[in-house]
């Protein structure tokens, strides 16, 4: 299937918004552990969401005009955040650990270098 130009810019935005799920411990607070707020969403949710599209997204990323530091970036997280996953899987037991923190400063630089912003318009 082809994209257009637009349509990867929506695919590749879409997929580094779950970066702000990642970096936000008052959203995790509020949502994966409390439970509140109008999001449908929890630790689970975020990983495979994540993963479902990493993949697919790292194997074409030129063609989604991912840049080789970008791509970089998103590779190591990638490795790092897996492994996280992997031997954590409760926000509530986590989410105040120094193995956590890593994960979510990574997030911010993913954001960073994509110039992320809340509204999600700059990419």
């Amino acid at each position: 299937m082809k994209f257009t130009d637009e349509q990867k810019k929506q695919i590749v935005r879409g997929f580094i918004k779950i970066f702000t799920r990642i970096s936000n411990k008052e959203y995790q607070k509020r949502v994966w552990i409390e439970g509140k707020g109008s999001e449908r969403d929890d630790f689970d949710d975020t990983v495979n969401d994540f993963f479902c599209e990493c993949d697919s997204i790292l194997e074409k990323h030129k063609k989604f005009g991912i840049t080789e530091n970008q791509y970089a970036l998103l590779v190591k997280f990638r490795e790092a955040f897996k492994a996280f996953s992997d031997e954590n899987d409760y926000p509530g037991e986590f989410i105040e650990s120094p193995e956590w923190k890593k994960i979510m400063e990574m997030a911010k630089k993913v954001l960073k270098v994509f110039n992320y912003t809340d509204r999600g318009k700059t990419l």
